[in-house]
């Protein structure tokens, strides 16, 4: 259902505007991350001065507020910028995912058609060796052992062809299973993120109301 949902033709109409629309966002929140840096240090700077200098409190505590804002802008630009990179990477993993079990369903079935080729040409085989066997016309035995050795370069062949289409299968079932373990520990790593995202957004609200009292 959802390979169907997602073969609409108006998602790759719209993915060279989602891929644009990426690249902006991390641009903005590069040049968001640039400038909450420089604010933090624009404000460390003069609250050590305004400190040393002993100026009155009120202005003392607006250099202090305008440097903890700083600071929490600091903190979730840049927790946001990789967030989103985080979420841009679990994208492509899931897309190179849902490839790579497209690829393993086709080549399941490519390796069960080689193998049910086998099985009828082996059948063939069989019936043809037990045809031969009971006639003892020593003119036609020459013709049916070219035939028979014909047929058997014919299995053999398919055999070879089975056994390297086995290979591939395998190969596939490998590189699927890589995916699958490095997207696993990629959400483990974003769950981890995420806590503590709500951790810092926690002490955050928490620095802000005491800064309100």
């Amino acid at each position: 259902r959802w390979q169907k949902i997602f073969m609409f033709p108006l998602w790759s109409k719209m993915a060279v505007f989602w891929n644009k629309m990426f690249l902006t966002i991390i641009v903005l929140l590069i040049v968001l991350f640039l400038d909450a840096i420089r604010e933090v240090k624009k404000y460390s700077s003069v609250h050590v001065s305004e400190k040393a200098a002993n100026v009155n409190s009120s202005a003392f505590d607006h250099i202090q507020m305008k440097l903890f804002r700083s600071q929490r802008n600091l903190y979730l630009s840049g927790f946001s910028l990789f967030l989103w990179l985080v979420l841009r990477r679990t994208v492509t993993l899931l897309t190179q995912l849902a490839k790579e079990m497209a690829s393993h369903a086709a080549l399941e079935t490519q390796v069960n058609d080689a193998t049910e080729a086998a099985k009828k040409y082996m059948a063939e085989n069989e019936r043809l060796q037990e045809a031969l066997s009971g006639k003892g016309d020593c003119k036609k035995k020459g013709s049916t052992d070219a035939t028979e050795e014909k047929l058997k370069e014919e299995v053999e062949h398919l055999k070879a062809e089975l056994q390297k289409t086995s290979n591939a299968f395998h190969k596939a079932k490998t590189e699927v299973a890589a995916v699958k373990k490095q997207s696993e520990n990629l959400r483990r790593e974003y769950d981890r993120l995420m806590k503590e995202y709500e951790q810092l957004q926690q002490s955050v609200n928490k620095a802000e109301d005491k800064k309100d009292l």
